[in-house]
């Protein structure tokens, strides 16, 4: 499985009621119920006009599918290849 990151372009997103995020949520988990492929939504940060959204799966082809489902806009898609923070500046 590889993890992606996904950018999607969402107007006033930043905006949105607890109630409208939530129901952005439990249509993306309906998705992934309903998928028939291994998915795993990690998470996603919420700006002003954008959603980042960090998922596990199979390929690009099944993010898509996921977002084509879901009628979620994708903007961007890259695979992450590797995490870096603080601890990696140290040396063993």
């Amino acid at each position: 499985m590889k993890k992606f990151l996904i950018e999607r372009d969402i107007e006033g997103l930043g905006n949105l009621s607890i109630q409208q995020l939530q129901n952005i949520s439990q249509a993306s988990c309906q998705v992934v119920s309903e998928l028939g492929a291994p998915y795993h939504w990690i998470q996603s940060f919420v700006t002003d006009n954008k959603l980042y959204c960090i998922h596990i799966a199979e390929s690009e082809q099944v993010v898509r599918e996921h977002a084509r489902i879901g009628n979620f806009p994708v903007n961007f898609i890259a695979e992450v290849k590797t995490i870096i923070d603080p601890t990696t500046s140290s040396v063993p």
